[in-house]
This record gives C-alpha cells, structure tokens and sequence, in this order.
C-alpha cells in the first residue's frame, strides 16, 4: 500500500528543507496541514469580483 500523499508531502519537504521530523511530531505536522489546508481552500473558493482593490499600504 502506497503511503498518503499528505505524508509523503511532509517527508519530501522536510528533505529538501533539510529539517529533521522525528516520527513523534508527524502527525502533529500533519494535523497542521490539513487545517492550513482547509483554511486555503475557503480563501480559494472565495469569489472576488474584477473591480475588487487590494487594501491600502500603511507604513509608519
């Protein structure tokens, strides 16, 4: 049985990040990304109209 994408996606980054993940914190870091995701996909879907401006910039 192949492994989940999900998990696979963590041990991909974590390699090319050269980030050491213990696997006691994977299911924590993958609970992270699947509520970052969830969260993506509700800015994702929502609909902007054309004339939509971005927000003002303000700097002290």
């Amino acid at each position: 049985m192949a492994d989940d994408p999900l998990d696979e996606y963590i041990g991909a980054a974590a390699k090319l990040l050269k980030l050491p993940v213990k696997d006691a914190w994977k299911p924590a870091v993958r609970a992270n990304l699947e509520v970052s995701m969830r969260l993506a996909r509700l800015v994702d879907e929502f609909g902007f109209p054309d004339e939509a401006e971005p927000a003002s910039v303000f700097t002290a």
